[in-house]
């Protein structure tokens, strides 16, 4: 394909279709990228015919050309995929090239559309409840933003005021989303942000930054402003506070304020929604001597949408840096849990429950200690590896053994680059002899193991089910005797009294003509428990047979309290790309064998060699603790703090932390540095963890 072109790229969910309007001339390319996904293509209305089919190998792609206008059907073929079954639908990537500039799609009814040519800038009004959508049209373009009140426009969104009330940098999709003015009331509220790097820190361009830099009259966003405002009776200012969208401002370790090229990508966009009538400005920031548009101002596109509207909440999360921009979406339990708390987090690409009105997190966090709970635990990235290659592919990938692994059996494993850093970890279930499911925390972990297939010739393929399966954990001592009697299995599966530990079954709700089910007996909170997966339909059926029978929803911020008391480790937290097994406390997931995985001898070296350990931490005093914080020995670092908590069953205050393997031993004094690290110390000692039933006497998931 034409790489000089315009081209438009953009993903075709499995099971789903899309119309296409092409001229004569333009190209469309249609690559499977997991394989074995069937396609069917039909031009102006004739009779279907297949592209790509279930044989289609990763990568496999189709190319056509248009030599007439047509429209143009594209059909991603595949129906919802069973909890036992291994055949999601998948998704396809089309890109186009185009004759013509090709503009984002239009969001919904359109009311205006306002072309922002660089280095200028325009201003205009809304009424209250209409949506303002800024699209950096070619990408690394920033657009200061203003907003004032009609009947006193001496009133404007103000940075500081914002900042405070927020309490974070950048105000984003979910609880915490509104631009408020130097009176406190809230202008606008972010609905949809798909760049995620925005500047609240200062003014917009002006002459004077541009004077002192030996650029005097050079064109600036605050003049263009000023220029644009006038009619609106608005005073002109030497420099304008603005909200600065796809500006790639931060904030230095050292307090200074430093800048780069904008992350925006070409359609990049944020969707606000007016909460009063407004008078509004946008720029294309005129910048063409520094970073901050990559040394090339260009266009910016403002479409106001009808206040009818009614737009998803999203941030968007990209698998690789070149994939398509995916915004936040809901989890098939969403309907029961959203009629129950609006205390959401956005947790790896879903609106996932935090905690409950009725309830709240100590509750919550008390209940599955005590009782049985249910969770929301769908941002889990599932994945199903198929072929007869798919056990070579994952004795190759992971550090357990796989090839010990028994049909119904679940392994927790980590994957690792070949230096012996951790890629990511999870479970992988035995689903029959050439079939396996992982479940994991990134979308990478697909990616890494397709190019790992391809890089050794494997015949596996991995195909990412995570849309076809959502799922809850139901935790708690009481939740064996509650979930018996609501699920059926077959006489060759086992039932939930007879599951063990890191086993599965496959069951139905109900009986035998139930929703079909897959239960392991897993979990991450230290007690007796079970995750349940079901696809999305499903979902609201299970959830409301749950709690029926007596489970207490709970959200994240108890699941947190809970992982860290049963010394259970999180991405970002106990382990990275800079951590190995060892240093993340999982030590026991990386199996002697002599058959070579990626990263086995540097594993090896390592374990030998420990340089940091995962230790557990009782902290005297109730002051609280967090990740991050410095831990010491007199005046030298010796670690980090990793995870903390105040433990409402300890009555302690209890943390995690990465320390010198040196001063590992239990029973070591060490000091946890606040302030600076050296002003204020709160002492420490490490001890037996987890901290929670350390002698694991427990009946356990």
């Amino acid at each position: 394909m034409d790489s000089s072109a315009n081209l438009e790229t953009f993903y075709l969910r499995g099971g789903h279709s899309v119309s296409l309007v092409l001229r004569s001339g333009e190209a469309v390319e249609l690559c499977d990228e997991q394989g074995g996904q069937s396609c069917v293509i039909s031009v102006d209305g004739q009779a279907p015919m297949h592209v790509l089919d279930e044989e289609a190998l990763p990568g496999a792609t189709f190319e056509f050309s248009a030599a007439a206008a047509c429209q143009l059907e594209i059909t991603a073929i595949g129906a919802p995929m069973q909890p036992h079954e291994q055949n999601p639908p998948t998704d396809l990537r089309l890109t186009i090239a185009r004759n013509e500039r090709a503009l984002p799609p239009v969001l919904g009814k359109l009311k205006a559309e306002i072309l922002v040519r660089a280095a200028t800038a325009q201003a205009y009004t809304v009424e209250a409840g209409e949506y303002i959508q800024i699209i950096d049209l070619d990408g690394q373009q920033c657009s200061d933003f203003l907003a004032f009140d009609p009947v006193a426009p001496e009133h404007g969104l103000d940075a500081t005021t914002t900042r405070t009330l927020n309490g974070h940098v950048y105000p984003g999709p979910g609880l915490y989303a509104k631009f408020f003015d130097d009176r406190m009331l809230p202008y606008v509220e972010v609905i949809r942000d798909t760049c995620g790097r925005h500047d609240t820190f200062g003014l917009a361009c002006n002459a004077k930054s541009y004077d002192d830099a030996g650029y005097p009259g050079h064109d600036n966003c605050s003049d263009n402003f000023n220029l644009v405002l006038s009619e609106y009776g608005i005073a002109p200012r030497p420099g304008w506070p603005a909200i600065n969208f796809f500006f790639n401002t931060q904030v230095a370790q050292d307090g200074a304020i430093v800048a780069d090229e904008a992350w925006s990508r070409p359609g990049d966009y944020v969707l606000l929604r007016a909460m009063r009538d407004l008078i509004c400005a946008n720029s294309s920031c005129a910048d063409d001597v520094f970073t901050t548009n990559g040394y090339n101002p260009t266009d910016i596109l403002v479409r106001i949408y009808d206040k009818s509207e009614v737009f998803s909440k999203g941030i968007a999360h990209r698998m690789t840096p070149d994939s398509e921009p995916r915004l936040t979406r809901e989890s098939g339990f969403h309907p029961a849990t959203s009629a129950l708390t609006r205390h959401y987090i956005e947790s790896n690409g879903f609106w996932l429950p935090a905690s409950f009105t009725a309830t709240g997190t100590v509750a919550e966090y008390t209940a599955c200690r005590e009782d049985v709970v249910v969770i929301d635990l769908s941002t889990l990235r599932k994945f199903e590896i198929t072929g007869p290659d798919a056990e070579n592919l994952l004795a190759l990938a992971m550090t357990r053994n796989i090839r010990k692994l028994s049909i119904g059996q679940v392994v927790y494993t980590a994957l690792c680059y070949e230096n012996g850093c951790m890629l990511d970890d999870g479970t992988v279930m035995r689903l029959a002899a050439n079939n396996f499911r992982l479940i994991c925390g990134s979308d990478y972990s697909g990616v890494w193991l397709r190019d790992l297939a391809r890089a050794n010739n494997l015949r596996a393929f991995v195909r990412s089910s995570t849309d076809q399966l959502h799922n809850v954990a139901l935790q708690g001592p009481r939740s064996r005797d509650l979930l018996a009697p609501l699920i059926f299995t077959p006489p060759a599966q086992a039932s939930i009294a007879e599951l063990k530990w890191f086993r599965f079954t496959i069951g139905r709700l109900g009986g035998p003509q139930g929703i079909p089910l897959v239960i392991s007996r897993t979990g991450y909170t230290g007690e007796l428990g079970y995750e349940i997966w079901v696809h999305p339909s499903n979902a609201v059926e299970l959830w409301n047979a749950l709690t029926a029978a007596g489970a207490m929803p709970m959200g994240f911020e108890a699941l947190n309290m809970l992982r860290i008391e049963a010394g259970l480790i999180l991405a970002g937290h106990e382990f990275s790309d800079e951590t190995d097994p060892f240093e993340a406390g999982i030590g026991f997931a990386v199996a002697d064998r002599e058959e070579n995985f990626i990263g086995r001898d540097a594993l090896r070296r390592r374990a030998a060699n420990p340089l940091r350990k995962l230790v557990g931490l009782l902290i005297e005093g109730g002051e609280p603790v967090h990740h991050g914080d410095c831990v010491h020995v007199g005046r030298a670092q010796i670690g980090v703090v990793t995870s903390a908590m105040r433990s409402p069953v300890l009555h302690e205050s209890i943390a995690l932390a990465r320390v010198d393997a040196h001063y590992a031993d239990i029973g070591t004094a060490l000091e946890i540095g606040k302030l600076d690290g050296q002003q204020k110390r709160l002492q420490a000692k490490i001890v037996r963890f987890p901290h929670y039933d350390p002698d694991k006497s427990r009946v356990r998931a």
